[in-house]
């Protein structure tokens, strides 16, 4: 699985999503620019001790993005979208990209790809716009890898027992330049 991000602005945020697809073997990929140095002190801390072991991927704009990944499924996650995130097969390998804090995604990427748009029902209302993106990315993540039956999570689950996680992470992760 592959978190994408476009432009994301908030640290904390990239931060707790690192950690989540640390948690599960998922990629992180971010598009340029970034609201923030990934130095910040508010990424690590979010990040917490796991940062290091994150498959992290880095591009310039979205057509880098598109020329270097390849996304072979690409799922946007937009309040746009008429379809929900639970109505999608997602694919074991698929890309699930989040668009920056602030305004989402932008309408000519949402518009290249509008059968791949998905929401998460909410109360329509005006006090409640979107959810915070870590939530928004966790939701999605977790959906995708229940559709694939959790595949290698319960692999490592069963053998984590005993192990110190830094240690157990050690075993399945590198470290990236």
């Amino acid at each position: 699985m592959n978190i994408v991000l476009h432009e994301p602005e908030i640290p904390a945020n990239t931060g707790n999503i690192g950690r989540t697809c640390v948690a599960v073997g998922a990629a992180l990929h971010l598009i340029r620019p970034l609201g923030f140095d990934i130095d910040d002190k508010a990424v690590k801390r979010a990040g917490m001790d796991y940062w290091p072991f994150l498959n992290v991927n880095y591009y310039d704009s979205f057509e880098d993005f598109i020329e270097k990944a390849n996304p072979r499924q690409l799922i946007l996650a937009t309040t746009k979208a008429s379809q929900s995130y639970t109505q999608v097969k997602y694919d074991p390998d698929a890309y699930i990209m989040f668009g920056k804090e602030s305004a989402g995604l932008p309408s000519e990427i949402r518009n290249l790809y509008p059968e791949s748009c998905v929401r998460i029902p909410m109360i329509g209302s005006d006090c409640a716009r979107s959810l915070n993106l870590a939530n928004s990315a966790a939701i999605i993540l977790y959906e995708a890898l229940r559709q694939n039956n959790f595949t290698n999570i319960s692999y490592i689950k069963h053998q984590a027992r005993g192990n110190s996680p830094r240690a157990f992470l050690g075993r399945f992760c590198h470290e990236t330049p």
